[in-house]
């Protein structure tokens, strides 16, 4: 299914919100095309929109962008949803209604696609009688309305009309496109995050890990229909609704945590940063700094891979492998090594890669010697290439 995403755009402040939203829409790999009212153009002008979208900018129905078509119905035939965002009373009551006397309400009637609404108002016009009765008509009809949580509004008021977070409406647009489910009746186990490794009671030995890669792919995974088995070292990521989460700390109890279940697995995707050393000795009360040196002894953790690879039966098995030089060198050795069937490889010493950011840069390295390079994109965008791919391995 195409991506085709139109943005109709109303005169209210939550403008910038759409913004947002296009820009998101954007990095996430969808086509996007943007509708403004008049209004909406005293908020934010259409070059915004423009450049975001790398498209042109609808702003007016007589003026067509190119000779060979009539713009706002192919645009009508173009589009596979159609979000009016923000939604102001006065778009909602004009598509209520029928009434066609701008581009976006012309352009409403013009489409076929599902229409949602991101309502985006003051609280008393929110609740006004005639609003709640043009909503209803437009849901009755079948059109979808996707309300913000109440808050404070940009007049002061605290109520109802507050606009969706972009974030949220993303999400819900994933969930759209989702319509499949290719690993329906597959159980796939996800670790992320960091390992902790305790030197005593207020001081450990971590990494970088933020677990946004882990966590992006096991809500992916979930959509696409998988009974997926989320361990995970300590993170502030929200949890993917639908998984089955398990919290642990350290090395140990992860290579635990997963031992007890990697037999039942169909595909197992270990995106967590495991500590390779622990303090040989943990202390039970806090080290107290003193005048000399302090030497840490270090010893290794049990390397989680290894053993996956060692023990692998019927699953399949994906690596991650986070390095600073000879990425591709040690990604192919790491591959052979452990008997992965893909290993994903980024170089953590470019910039907007690997931890802690949105974005990552991967190459992808397959048992059977080839390769295929990802540019920088989002990491929910990562995370659909490897799920695509781990669908072909699974051939489901």
């Amino acid at each position: 299914m195409k991506k085709n995403i139109l943005v109709g755009v109303s005169g209210g402040i939550a403008c910038f919100k759409a913004a947002a939203l296009v820009s998101k829409l954007v990095q996430e790999g969808y086509s996007v095309r943007v509708i403004m009212t008049e209004g909406a153009q005293k908020f934010v002008t259409p070059l915004t929109f423009q450049a975001l979208s790398k498209e042109a900018v609808m702003t007016s129905v007589f003026e067509e962008m190119y000779p060979n078509e009539i713009s706002h119905i192919d645009w009508g035939k173009w589009a596979n949803l159609f979000v009016i965002v923000p939604a102001t009373a006065s778009i909602i009551g004009k598509c209520a209604n029928g009434i066609a006397d701008d581009v976006l309400s012309t352009l409403f009637l013009a489409s076929h696609a599902p229409v949602w609404f991101c309502p985006a108002m003051n609280r008393k016009m929110f609740m006004h009688p005639m609003v709640q009765t043009n909503m209803k008509k437009l849901e009755q009809l079948g059109y979808r309305f996707l309300n913000g949580q109440p808050g404070r509004q940009a007049c002061g008021d605290i109520g109802s009309g507050r606009m969706m977070e972009p974030k949220q409406i993303l999400a819900q647009i994933h969930d759209f496109f989702v319509k499949d489910k290719p690993f329906l009746g597959k159980k796939i186990l996800i670790t992320a995050g960091p390992t902790v490794e305790r030197i005593d009671p207020v001081r450990y030995i971590t990494n970088d890990s933020s677990g946004k890669m882990g966590y992006g792919i096991a809500q992916l995974a979930v959509k696409q229909g998988a009974e997926v088995t989320l361990i995970s070292g300590p993170t502030n990521c929200e949890i993917p609704e639908g998984v089955i989460f398990q919290r642990v700390e350290s090395a140990e109890q992860m290579f635990q945590a997963v031992q007890a279940v990697y037999a039942s697995m169909d595909a197992v995707i270990k995106v967590a940063a495991v500590s390779d050393y622990r303090p040989a000795k943990q202390l039970p009360e806090k080290h107290k700094k003193g005048n000399k040196h302090w030497s840490l002894e270090l010893e290794r953790n049990p390397d989680i891979l290894s053993w996956l690879g060692a023990h692998k039966k019927h699953q399949i098995l994906v690596g991650f492998a986070a390095e600073t030089q000879n990425a591709i060198h040690y990604g192919r050795k790491k591959l052979q090594e452990k008997n992965l069937d893909l290993i994903v490889v980024n170089d953590v010493s470019k910039p907007n890669v690997g931890f802690h950011y949105d974005t990552n840069e991967v190459v992808l390295l397959f048992k059977d010697g080839t390769e295929e390079a990802l540019p920088l994109q989002s990491k929910q965008a990562v995370a659909e290439k490897i799920l695509f791919h781990v669908r072909k391995l699974l051939e489901v």
